[in-house]
């Protein structure tokens, strides 16, 4: 998975639904017919967007969430640790174990956002990076994207720069462990768990191939 990775259409799910035998309907994408702006919350603004389906000419009105792209980063120390970090999630009202990661500048490369946000989340910086690929967070709301991005070789900086809200715990983890950790639950940002398990499929696959 790449930034350029292509779309998924029915042709690349075979010729039948899952579990029927019948054959597949064609699916038709809505028209958007206007946009409103409904508040600009600073994280993401809200609009409602009035749609058409064209093929039974119905109308309705959909909410969406106009947000920035986000980055993750999966950092990966000398001696093969990966850089955890834990904050105070206010959604959830409580604490959240995750790999460090923020919100993009517009434009900005995606590995230069994950070496930002790594540098001023935790202080490390340096090592090799590589981009994983990237997901739609909630494709039903938002529009935005989430690149996940590995930096292996990382090394503590000397500096950190929060946010003005943000205090952050680090934790270096063992890989091993930090990959058992979103396998289990222990990590629960669904955003985290992706970029862990994506790295560590790469894991094994780089294990199988040397074998």
């Amino acid at each position: 998975m790449s930034d350029s990775q292509p779309s998924l259409n029915s042709g690349d799910l075979g010729s039948e639904p899952f579990g029927t035998g019948a054959a597949r309907p064609a699916l038709s994408a809505w028209r958007t017919l206007a946009v409103e702006m409904a508040g600009d919350h600073r994280i993401f603004r809200v609009h409602r967007k009035r749609c058409l389906h064209p093929g039974r000419g119905s109308e309705s009105t959909f909410v969406v969430l106009d947000a920035p792209d986000w980055v993750n980063v999966v950092a990966v120390t000398k001696a093969g640790d990966i850089v955890l970090v834990r904050q105070f999630r206010y959604g959830t009202e409580d604490f959240s174990l995750e790999v460090p990661g923020g919100v993009m500048e517009p434009g900005e490369d995606p590995i230069e956002a994950a070496r930002r946000e790594l540098a001023e989340e935790t202080g490390f910086v340096g090592g090799e990076a590589r981009v994983l690929g990237w997901v739609h967070p909630n494709p039903a709301i938002q529009n935005n994207r989430c690149h996940l991005v590995c930096i292996e070789g990382v090394a503590a900086g000397p500096d950190l720069a929060w946010d003005e809200h943000e205090e952050i715990e680090v934790s270096l983890v063992p890989r091993a462990a930090a990959i058992e950790l979103a396998r289990t639950g222990r990590i629960t940002h669904a955003l985290a768990v992706n970029a862990v398990l994506l790295y560590a499929a790469g894991v094994r696959e780089a294990a199988g191939s040397d074998g």
